[in-house]
């Protein structure tokens, strides 16, 4: 008897399990395929197992620098092995819910991997092969790591994130290749255990998808902290040297250089992950290996729908579930609940770093006039008793209407605190509206109404 639902979701990501409980909400019977675990890259090998590591760094380094404040005690260390183990538990513990959640909104989780025969056949692979059939289909997939092939790229101890993340290893040096969020976390990260780090990045700044004024800062807190970050370095190849370690040789401002050290970070970004999705001659329309949707997540072919990294885009775990949510209300014939035009992005240095809306210069692209107020967080009574690195709020907003386009903050608790000005957008607020909140003394929130007052 062959398997019928209303849904069928591939791939078990933030993006899958989302789309699976929106559509429980509208009654459809959905069922879920996973090769995996669920929770996909964000849970398994990206967000939580990042976070928890860079967790774990910054509590160590600071308590290494808690002498300043009059707090002693004996001999720091950090024991990998157990971070690793509480890593491990975090991600069980979260995978359990998710398991819970699809239980609770009865969804039928399906082990294998999934692929589309036509528009309303999946086939699942597993120890054998089976065929369901769907009224519609979401593809979910996610994306993965992207490997650049320096030569040397397969030598020991060159590693991608996802391999890292597993190492209980503490390399004396450190050579990051890549200068994007995932190279400056884990710059962060290495930085923190006392690793000496070297980043080698492509474009002329680090993080060169933000703010110009938050790349320039960081690269100076980094470098104080002895971060070494090379621009404009064109990577070459990697070779091993006479002591067991390894050479990266790169050019860089016309002159040949080598970072050496014991490990090697391939931090080169991700890309979609939608190959074999498609059996046969059944195709739908892509570009550049990402598959293409409309407003509403729909692909060329009606009823198909995507959602998430393999659609390309912002790659990250909220844009995935906002795009799952509002394709499922599509699919239910009810109007988008999210916004997705105003995607906030967040970096998990320290300082942490999050931006949502528009730059200055993106403002400036579009023809807007806009006016810039900018807070220097040095000022700020609770980033100081913290003795947090210095750092800023800054928003753009429309000169004559004064309403809000965008922030960008580089201070601590930024991810936490961004939202705020996402909410701003969404809603067309305006500085005043922002300034008549009255913010509690003392907290770093207390910058936002600082930064919108004149």
């Amino acid at each position: 008897m062959e398997e019928r639902f209303e849904l069928v979701i591939i791939g078990g990501g933030p993006a899958g399990y989302t789309a699976a409980i929106e559509a429980a909400k509208h009654g459809i019977k959905t069922a879920l395929i996973e090769k995996d675990t669920l929770g996909g890259t964000c849970l398994q090998r990206g967000c939580i197992p990042t976070k928890t590591i860079l967790h774990g760094a910054s509590l160590y380094a600071k308590a290494q620098r808690e002498k300043e404040k009059g707090i002693f005690g004996g001999e720091l260390k950090i024991h990998m092995g157990m971070l690793q183990e509480h890593k491990r538990e975090v991600i069980h513990q979260l995978q359990e819910g998710i398991a819970m959640l699809m239980k609770k909104n009865k969804v039928q989780v399906i082990s294998g991997t999934g692929s589309i025969l036509d528009r309303h056949t999946v086939l699942v692979k597993e120890e054998g092969e089976r065929k369901i059939f769907a009224e519609k289909i979401l593809i979910a997939t996610g994306s993965k790591t992207a490997v650049p092939k320096i030569p040397g790229w397969n030598l020991k101890n060159v590693l991608t994130s996802s391999e890292i993340l597993d190492s209980e290893e503490i390399f004396p040096r450190l050579t990051i290749i890549g200068g994007g969020v995932i190279g400056m976390e884990f710059a962060s990260i290495y930085s923190d255990l006392g690793c000496q780090v070297t980043v080698l990045e492509f474009m002329d700044r680090i993080l060169g998808n933000m703010d110009r004024e938050i790349s320039q800062n960081l690269k100076m807190i980094l470098k104080k902290r002895g971060v070494e970050i090379h621009t404009g370095a064109k990577v070459e190849e990697i070779k091993q040297g006479p002591q067991g370690n390894l050479i990266c040789t790169y050019q860089e401002k016309e002159e040949r250089k080598e970072a050496v050290s014991e490990g090697i970070l391939l931090a080169a970004g991700r890309h979609p992950a939608a190959e074999g999705l498609f059996e046969g001659s059944f195709e739908i329309e892509t570009e550049g290996g990402r598959i293409l949707t409309d407003e509403n997540g729909e692909t060329s072919v009606r009823g198909i729908y995507g959602a998430g990294d393999v659609t390309g885009g912002s790659m990250l775990a909220h844009a995935a579930s906002a795009q799952a949510v509002n394709a499922v209300r599509h699919m239910a014939g009810k109007p988008p609940l999210l916004e997705l035009s105003c995607i906030p992005g967040c970096v998990y240095t320290d300082p942490e770093i999050a931006c949502t809306g528009l730059t200055q210069d993106e403002a400036k692209k579009q023809g807007l006039e806009v006016l810039v107020k900018k807070y220097p967080m040095s000022a700020n009574g609770k980033t100081v008793l913290s003795g947090e690195d210095r750092g800023f709020i800054k928003v753009v907003a429309e000169k004559e209407s004064r309403r809000i386009l965008g922030a960008q903050m580089m201070c601590a608790r930024a991810t936490d605190m961004i939202s705020q000005f996402s909410a701003a957008v969404v809603n067309r607020q305006t500085l005043e509206d922002l300034g008549r909140v009255i913010y509690p003394h003392p907290t770093f929130s207390e910058g936002i109404g600082e930064a919108v007052r004149d």
